[in-house]
This record gives C-alpha cells, sequence and structure tokens, in this order.
C-alpha cells in the first residue's frame, strides 16, 4: 500500500468572467469546483494506475464531507483527522484577455493534539504501506519542522517520497527521503540560486542529494523532466501536447513517478512514469489527475537519454 498524506486540503473554484471591475458587479460565465491538495491528487493518480493507496492527513469539519464524495467515487479509501472549520477556498478569476486573478483563502489553526493525532495515524498506517507521499503546503502557523515531525514517524524500510520546498523540505531531508520532486522554480527559491542550463541544475540536485535525499526527480514543466542520484543522470523530453489544465500536472508526474519507485523500477523508469503522469495531467480538461489511457499512450511514446 502506499499512503499519501495530505497537510492543507483546499477547494479550487475557477471562474471565468467577461470582464473583472473592482468596486463593479461581474458576472461568471463559466465555474469550475475541485476538491484538491497535492497528496489528494496524487492518492487519485495512484489509484487510476492500479495502485492500493490510502489517503490520511487533516480535515475539516465544516466542509470537509465534500472530499469524502469525491474520493469514494474514486475508489480511495481514506482516514482523515478531522478538525473544527473549513477547507480553504481558493478562487482563480480568468477574464476574457487571460488575465488571472487569484484569492487565496487561509486553512485555519489546528490544535497540538490534532497534530499529535496525525503523527500516530502516520506511524499506524505507514507500518502497513510500502511507500508514504508527503507533499503540499501547511496550516495556518504550523513550523515547517512539522514536515519532519511526519515523517519520523515512518518506520524504517518504508520508502519517503516528497514534493515541497523551502524550509519544509529542508526539514524532511533531515530523515532522509527516497525521491524529492522539486520543479525548477522551487529548486531556484529553495536554494537561492539562478539556474540556467542542465549543469547547473544538476548541481541544484545535488545540493539536495547532499542534504538527505537519495533520488532528485526536477520537473522542468513542459520540457520534461531530470532524474538523479548522484552517480547516474537521465533526461526525458516530454511530448506535444494539446494543454488542456495546468491543474494537478505536478502532482500527475508525483503518483506516476512514486508507482514505478514502489514497484522498484530503475531511474529511467521512474523518469519516463513521471514525465509521462505530469504530461497526460494537462490533456484531461475539468479535472486534477489523469486517465489511465492516456497516461500509457504517453509512456509509449518517450525517451529517456544519459546526461
Amino acid at each position: 500500500m502506499i499512503l499519501s498524506i495530505c497537510l492543507s486540503p483546499c477547494i479550487d473554484v475557477n471562474m471565468e468572467v467577461d470582464s473583472l471591475s473592482v468596486g463593479k458587479t461581474n458576472k461568471i460565465l463559466n465555474k469550475r469546483i475541485y476538491f484538491t491538495g497535492k497528496a489528494i491528487n496524487v492518492a487519485r493518480g495512484l489509484k487510476r494506475l492500479g495502485a492500493e493507496v490510502q489517503a490520511t492527513g487533516f480535515m475539516y469539519e465544516g466542509n470537509g464531507r465534500l472530499f469524502e464524495q469525491e474520493l469514494h467515487y474514486e475508489g480511495v479509501p481514506y482516514r482523515f483527522v478531522w478538525c473544527p472549520g473549513r477547507v480553504r477556498e481558493n478562487y482563480k478569476f480568468v477574464d476574457n484577455k487571460s488575465m488571472l486573478t487569484e484569492v487565496d483563502d487561509i486553512s485555519p489553526e489546528v490544535s497540538d493534539e490534532k497534530k499529535a493525532e496525525l503523527i500516530a495515524r502516520v506511524n499506524e498506517l505507514s507500518s502497513h504501506s510500502e511507500a508514504v507521499v508527503l507533499s503540499g503546503g501547511l496550516a495556518k502557523g504550523m513550523p515547517p519542522s512539522y514536515y519532519g515531525d511526519i515523517l519520523r514517524a515512518v518506520p524504517s524500510g518504508v520508502r519517503k517520497i516528497v514534493d515541497t520546498s523551502g524550509e519544509r523540505l529542508f526539514e524532511a531531508l533531515k530523515c532522509g527521503v527516497d525521491m524529492v520532486k522539486p520543479n525548477l522554480q522551487e529548486l531556484q527559491s529553495t536554494l537561492k540560486l539562478s539556474i540556467n542550463s542542465k549543469e547547473e541544475m544538476l548541481f541544484g540536485c545535488r545540493e539536495l542529494l547532499k542534504r538527505g535525499a537519495e533520488r532528485v526527480l526536477l520537473s522542468l514543466g513542459k520540457e520534461g523532466a531530470i532524474i538523479t542520484d548522484g552517480n547516474d543522470s537521465f533526461y526525458c523530453k516530454s511530448i506535444n501536447v494539446a494543454m488542456n489544465s495546468t491543474i494537478g500536472a505536478g502532482d500527475g508526474m508525483v503518483a506516476a513517478a512514486t508507482f514505478a519507485l514502489a514497484k522498484g523500477g530503475s531511474l529511467e523508469d521512474i523518469l519516463r512514469c513521471g514525465v509521462a503522469g505530469g504530461t497526460a495531467a494537462v490533456t484531461t480538461p475539468d479535472s486534477i489527475t489523469f486517465k489511465r489511457e492516456k497516461y500509457e499512450e504517453i509512456l509509449g511514446g518517450l525517451e529517456v537519454s544519459r546526461i
């Protein structure tokens, strides 16, 4: 089983408007609502690949039952730690000039009791798992060190996959991590580097390896990805596809790469699967994950080269 841990779920409300004028009434032309969170998206992707997966993390009593409905539909079992308050709601407005305006909510604070409850839950569930995925942000007021608190609850021998950045990533790396998946912007901001070449990308990846990662899967967006373990490094270019959505592309990469890693795949396997998952996610409109048929179609057309 693969355990996916979501520390900060959210509801994304995406709206198309003809125009967005401050101080005036604006009419919505189209609206889509997504019940999301990086690790929840990963759990859905893993399930679609046929993995045995379970979701856990914090959930909120005010509107969290909507997430249960979504996960039940996908066939993903879950055991959340329920907290007072409401899941944060993020609003994104796109006008007729394709200008994006975002209004992000803040999550409720989580009590020390609930933090301890989740650590105990992770320890229980991960003891029956072959891998855990920890990704995304943290609840309001929660220190980056909580990433380390969660990972230290995972028994030795269970693979740990992390998708975050900044101090949260550094705290995770102190615990030893089997794979991290930053994107290029996150790598630059985390290490405070300017990166303009593949050599500089590999230098940044090696810095994360020195801090405790065994593998670094670096997402390059539509250009594909790089993977390295410090000894071997590979590059996989994505294929040209119709981009229907940018939602969940990174989470699709994490899901597919984790699936390959859990099966004992090589660096090349993990890389190809990750790029296929991320690419398939952007082809799927009105969805936060990919369809397995599209994933397999893309996977067959990808090539990996040593760098």
